[in-house]
Formats: C-alpha cells, sequence, structure tokens
C-alpha cells in the first residue's frame, strides 16, 4: 500500500497531553505498575517496550480503562478519566488477537463503534467507506474475517479504531501474530496513518526494532518501572544502564575487572582480553561492564581493543554473517562480518573505544 490516506475527519476531541501521575496497579502482592510518571503529547507516537511482565500491557489497560487503578490517576488535559468506563474515554484500541467478531462481515466490524454510539446510517456508510479505503479493503467488505489473511485482519482492526475518530489509539502487540514480510509491512502502514490522521498513539510491544521504526519517543520499562523514556536516537545510542543497552542489541555484555580509570576513560582486562571504553555512569567498583553491538566490531587488529576469537557459529543472513566466538578465557562474542567465515576459524577483531559502553553495574537475569 503506497498511496496517500484520505483523513477521514479529525480524531474526536484532540487533546494538549494526557497524564499518568504515580499510577499503580497491583495483583494480589504482586506490583504489575509502580507509580508510573508519564505525559503523552497531542499527536505523539509513543512506544512502551520491554520483555513480557514488565509492565507495558498493563499501563496500556489502565490508560484504555480495562483495568482499575490501585493508585495514581490519569488526566487528559485537565479532567480526570480514570473513573470513566472504556467507552466514555472515547479510545480506539488495537489487540494482538484482532478480536474481530467472526459473524460479522468487515464492514459490520469496522462499523460495530459507530452503531453503539448511535451515528446515522448515513454518516456510518461514508465513515465505514473512508475507512475500509484508507486500509485498502473496500474490495473485501462483504467477507468474514475468516476468509481474510492475517495481515488483512489487522488491518480490519486498525480501521475499526480509527474510523471512531478516537483521542487516543492504543495498539497491544499488533504485528506479533504476522509473519516477518507482513510485519514490515503493517510496520509501515500503522506510522503512515498515524502521520496522516493525525493520530496520538500508545503502542505495545517487545519488539526493539518495532519501537525504534514506530515511536516518537520510547519508554522502556522493567518490573513495573521505568528505566529509560527517550527518542529512538536517544535509548538506542546512550542506554542509561546495562538492562536497556541489552534491550537495544548491545548483546556482548561483559563484566571484567577494571584495570584502570581516568576521566571518563576506562580499562578493563583479563588474561587474552583488554578493552578501553567511555564511561557512561559513575562506579567505583573493582569490576564493570562493556557494552559492545555484534556491528560494532570490525574484522582486523587495531591500536587498541584487538579481540582474538575462535569461531563457534556462523549463520549466514544475507550479506553478512552473524557469529559467535569465544576468546581464550572462554568469554563469548558476538559479532557479523561480511565475509564467509566457518567454526574453528581463528579471527582477530577491533571495536573503536568510543564504541564500548562501560558500565558499573552488573549484567541483569536473562540478558547474559
Amino acid at each position: 500500500m503506497t498511496h496517500e490516506a484520505v483523513l477521514p475527519g479529525r480524531p474526536n476531541g484532540g487533546f494538549q497531553a494526557l497524564r499518568m501521575d504515580g499510577v499503580s496497579r497491583r495483583f494480589g502482592s504482586t506490583t504489575a505498575l509502580d507509580r508510573l510518571d508519564l505525559t503523552i503529547e497531542g499527536g505523539e507516537f509513543l512506544a512502551l517496550l520491554g520483555p513480557s511482565g514488565c509492565g507495558k500491557s498493563t499501563a496500556l489497560n489502565c490508560l484504555a480503562g480495562l483495568l482499575p487503578l490501585t493508585g495514581g490517576s490519569i488526566w487528559l488535559d485537565d479532567e480526570r478519566i480514570d473513573g470513566l468506563p472504556p467507552e466514555k474515554r472515547g479510545f480506539g484500541m488495537v489487540f494482538q488477537n484482532y478480536a474481530l467478531f467472526p459473524h460479522l462481515t468487515v464492514r459490520k466490524n469496522v462499523g460495530f463503534g459507530l452503531a453503539i454510539r448511535g451515528v446515522p446510517k448515513p454518516e456510518m456508510t461514508q465513515r465505514v467507506d473512508e475507512a475500509l479505503a484508507l486500509v485498502e479493503l473496500a474490495d473485501q467488505a462483504h467477507k468474514l474475517p475468516g476468509q481474510l489473511s492475517g495481515g488483512q485482519q489487522q488491518r480490519v482492526a486498525i480501521a475499526r479504531a480509527v474510523v471512531i475518530r478516537p483521542r487516543l489509539v492504543l495498539m497491544d502487540e499488533p504485528l506479533s501474530n504476522l509473519d516477518a514480510k507482513l510485519r514490515l509491512q503493517m510496520r509501515t502502514e500503522i506510522r503512515r496513518l498515524h502521520q496522516s490522521l493525525g493520530l496520538t498513539t500508545v503502542y505495545v510491544t517487545h519488539d526493539q526494532e518495532e519501537a525504534l521504526a514506530l515511536a516518537d519517543r520510547i519508554v522502556v520499562l522493567r518490573g513495573g518501572l521505568v528505566e529509560q523514556i527517550g527518542t529512538p536516537e536517544q535509548v538506542y545510542t546512550y542506554p542509561l544502564n546495562t538492562y536497556v543497552a541489552g534491550f537495544m542489541g548491545y548483546r556482548n555484555l561483559l563484566e571484567l575487572p577494571v584495570a584502570a580509570h581516568e576521566g571518563d576513560e576506562v580499562v578493563l582486562a583479563e588474561p587474552g582480553l583488554r578493552l578501553t571504553g567511555r564511561a557512561q555512569e559513575r562506579f567505583t567498583g573493582t569490576s564493570a561492564v562493556a557494552a559492545i553491538r555484534p556491528d560494532d566490531f570490525t574484522v582486523g587488529p587495531r591500536q587498541s581493543n584487538t579481540v582474538r576469537v575462535s569461531v563457534e557459529v556462523a549463520e549466514f543472513h544475507g550479506r553478512e554473517m552473524a557469529v559467535e566466538g569465544i576468546t581464550e578465557s572462554g568469554r563469548v562474542i558476538h559479532f557479523r562480518v561480511s565475509d564467509r567465515v566457518r567454526p574453528g576459524e581463528k579471527v582477530e577483531l577491533g571495536v573503536p573505544p568510543d564504541r564500548v559502553l562501560v558500565f558499573g553495574s552488573g549484567v541483569p537475569d536473562g540478558l547474559t
């Protein structure tokens, strides 16, 4: 789908900012969301990013009104809305499993929200036609959901969400059930619709590539707490800690003894491995963690930061190979090369010191 979207009316009741003030949600003795403070600007695309159980879907469901708060408040400009039922908030929602009515046609699925709002039939017909054209499904309007592909069903769900001209669109892992090609296609479409319709969107995902590609800002969550909020560039390039680094693609998280530390320059060393990097936080311990992306390694020796590995596993990824190697001391190193390498082959790698981020904190569980 490449044509420009036709704008089916402005979103209903646009706002300046939506504010979550100290929002908490507990399930018995378990705290799923812990005093979340977050402001979402009107027109913004915000991604909530993190692994399963981090609190991102809980935050979305609290916004939607599907879960009551156990602490805090939610404000739409000067209006407190956390006491309103879901249907009174004027939000559209797109679910992971599409949540379409299997016995209703595409047209009736898209028009369902308008029907329960009592929109007159002529206006409803026009708005449904516009929404179906927007997602290029006008020729599928007569079909049942079971007759559509997964990508088409998700487009129906998106059309149903935007046809009500919502103040806010909430998306809960909407692409996770699609294959890789469809995910890329739908990712582009979601961003296009967000921009052309002037929507405000909150998007839940565990996929850092999706978050980077779609969002204006990313909120990284862990255990119900915010670890970092920033633009995709900020979170990708300047993670605040090893948890965010590991989640944003710094696959090499190497905890090593500190050999020297002056200013922001840190030298980490053990027998057979010596790395110079840049400190990202103040620390006083005798060990630290070097965070390095696989694609920041280059093949061949450098004046500093030469790493010698023996290839263990090499995966063909088209124009490059994703490789797992091991140092003499048993450290696992992940790197990428453009030339073919084979298990058992010895490779000498280098990495610029400014691409080695050094953190004082240890490696979080699940990221080693």
